[in-house]
Formats: C-alpha cells, sequence, structure tokens
C-alpha cells in the first residue's frame, strides 16, 4: 500500500519508515505531488484536503492529520466519498498551556516594549511598568485538556479562573478550582481572556466587536488556538482604541504574515497573478482580494507593541511532537488493521 506524507521532518520519516515496514512511503512537500494510488496521506494543518484533492486521488481510503484540528479537511467531502478521517486528540496539553502563559507573561510584563525601548535611548521605568498575575482574573474560553491545563497553571500563579464551555464537564470546576460561567460574564469580569476551542462554524469569529464590546477595558487576548475563532479586524479596532491593551497571538487569520511579511507575501501573489490566467474568475480576484485585506489587517495587529507573536509553534516540543508522531502511528495502524477503524477527529 502507498502512504504519503507530507511536510515532513527527517525525524518524522525515520520514524515512520521504522515502524510502517511492509508498505511503500512516499514524503513529498506539495500535494501535487501525492501519489494518483496513494491509500492513506498523512498531513499536517496547512495542507488543505478538499473535494477537488479527493477527485484527483480516487484510491485514497484514509486521511491522517498530525493535529487535533479537523478545519483543514473537507470532512463532508471525505464522508460522501467513504475516506476515514483520523486525527490525534491529545499530544500537547502541557506544552500549549506552558507557551500560552508565555504569551501571558510577556504580556504582563510588557517584553516587547521593554526589548525595543532601551535601544531608541528612551528608557522609562513607568513607561515599561508591567503588572502581576497574581489576585486577576483569567477568563477561559473552552475548558477541554489544554483550557484545563492552562487553569491548573493559573492555580499555580494565584489568579481568579473563570470558564465559558459548551458542555461543562462534571467535578472539573471543584478540582481545578475555578467557577463555570456564561459567555457574556467572562468577557464582563476577565482582565485576561484565554482562547482553547476549536474552531467551527458556531466558533468562527466568537471574539468579534460586539464580543470586544463586551469586555472590561484595558483586557488582555490570548489565542493559541485557531487564529479565526477571533475577528483580526475587531482585534485591530480594539487594540488601536485602547479597549484591547495588549493581545497575545500564536494563530492568525491569516498565517503567512506571522512568517513573513506582508508586502514579501503580497508581491509574490501579484507576480502569480501576472504569470497566471488573464482570464481568471472574478470570484477567485475576489478571493485574492480578500485575503490581502486579511494579510494588511494582521501586519497591522502584529506591528503593534502591545502585540506578542509566534508563528504557530505553540505545539512545538520535543515531548509534544514525540506523542503526536506515535498517536499518528497508531491512527495509521489503526487504519492498516480495520480499513475504516482510525480514530476519528475529537
Amino acid at each position: 500500500m502507498i502512504l504519503s506524507f507530507l511536510n515532513t521532518e527527517p525525524a518524522d520519516e525515520a520514524f515512520y519508515t521504522e515502524n510502517l515496514p511492509g508498505h511503500t512511503l512516499e514524503f513529498v512537500s506539495r500535494p501535487e505531488a501525492v501519489s494518483e494510488e496513494a491509500e492513506l496521506v498523512c498531513v499536517f494543518l496547512e495542507t488543505r484536503i478538499d473535494a477537488a484533492f479527493l477527485e484527483s486521488h480516487p484510491r485514497l481510503r484514509c486521511v491522517a492529520t498530525r493535529s487535533r484540528s479537523v478545519d483543514h479537511i473537507d470532512l463532508a467531502a471525505c464522508e460522501a466519498r467513504s475516506v476515514a478521517v483520523a486525527a490525534v486528540p491529545a499530544y500537547g496539553t502541557d506544552t500549549v498551556a506552558e507557551h500560552t502563559f508565555a504569551l501571558m507573561l510577556a504580556l504582563a510584563r510588557r517584553l516587547r516594549e521593554i526589548m525595543t525601548l532601551p535601544k531608541a535611548g528612551r528608557f522609562s521605568y513607568e513607561a515599561t511598568r508591567g503588572m502581576e498575575l497574581r489576585g486577576k482574573t483569567l477568563g477561559i474560553l473552552g475548558l477541554g485538556r489544554i483550557g484545563q491545563g492552562v487553569a491548573r497553571l493559573a492555580r499555580g500563579f494565584g489568579m481568579r479562573v473563570l470558564a465559558c464551555d459548551p458542555a461543562p464537564i462534571p467535578g472539573v470546576a471543584e478540582e481545578l478550582g475555578l467557577t463555570y460561567v456564561s459567555f457574556e460574564d467572562v468577557l464582563r469580569e476577565s482582565q485576561i481572556l484565554t482562547l482553547h476551542m476549536a474552531l467551527t462554524a458556531e466558533t468562527y469569529h466568537l471574539l468579534d466587536k460586539e464580543a470586544f464590546a463586551k469586555c472590561r477595558p484595558g483586557v488582555l487576548v490570548i489565542n493559541t488556538a485557531r487564529g479565526a475563532l477571533i475577528d483580526t479586524e475587531a482585534l485591530r479596532e480594539g487594540l488601536e482604541s485602547g479597549h484591547i491593551a495588549g493581545a497575545g497571538l500564536d494563530v492568525l487569520e491569516d498565517e503567512r504574515v506571522l512568517r513573513d511579511s506582508a508586502s514579501h507575501i503580497i508581491s509574490a501573489e501579484i507576480i502569480k497573478k501576472l504569470r497566471g490566467d488573464d482570464c481568471a474568475s472574478e470570484a477567485r480576484d475576489a478571493e485574492r482580494l480578500r485575503e490581502m485585506q486579511e494579510l494588511m489587517l494582521g501586519d497591522a495587529v502584529l506591528s503593534r507593541r502591545n502585540v506578542v507573536f509566534t508563528p504557530h509553534v505553540a505545539f512545538n516540543t520535543v515531548e509534544s511532537l514525540a506523542h503526536l508522531r506515535q498517536g499518528t502511528l497508531e491512527n495509521i495502524q489503526a487504519f492498516l488493521s480495520g480499513a475504516h477503524s482510525a480514530r476519528p477527529p475529537g
């Protein structure tokens, strides 16, 4: 059987080659390079699996993603073609929770400002004064494994913890010393908000202009979950007005700008357009315009001194990746042994 892996590192390739003997493994960097004969494809978040990909790979029977999230996969299209989808529900709980606090501490102690002001010769203790986390109210949106990990760390920092989740887990509030509240209450009372929810149609732009207006002035916002949980334009407006005092971001609606400048990305898109079909459809042109607008919005947010950001690396530790490789391997082995018994997303 041909098993195709996208965007892997040498350590990944060695691991899967050793543990999946008897099959043909191919390691490629682009979806277009996946063999038409592949029966399983293993992807990461940056690879979109849609109806067109499935159509061009008729023998495909399983998509195994090296992630918990599955919003980069067209689940309806996979179901229609009887293609199993397998995700890894838990691998970076402690890692992402710790990174959440890294961003939170960077904001609370104004590290970005402190690192730049002295070089400009304008150092001031008053201008760079931070705050303690002890005694502050932390609002957690989404109390799954990672949200619970954040709550445990918050307890160690002496914070008051509020949580909002559509499906409260019995006993967790008592165990972690937190209080479940409504969405409106967590917005109104929290001095720091952190997101730990999956991206769905219901949670898309969960924090928009209306939601931010309900937050207390000076709120700090942390997002290590999915970029589209936050309306980037609403975030920019809140930061500019001062209603939002700062943001710590590991994700963004268009994450390309986390790793490259908007000007470089837009230049590349213009060149692509000039080299492409002059008769491109209006729909595609409109989509490109929307992408450019998102890039510029993201760039405007990231350029602010009260924003700290990392390029979607909250999961990226030795321990987390070891769990991820093992979980993915188990999903692939389950598929190979039972065709459609791979672990579903969740």
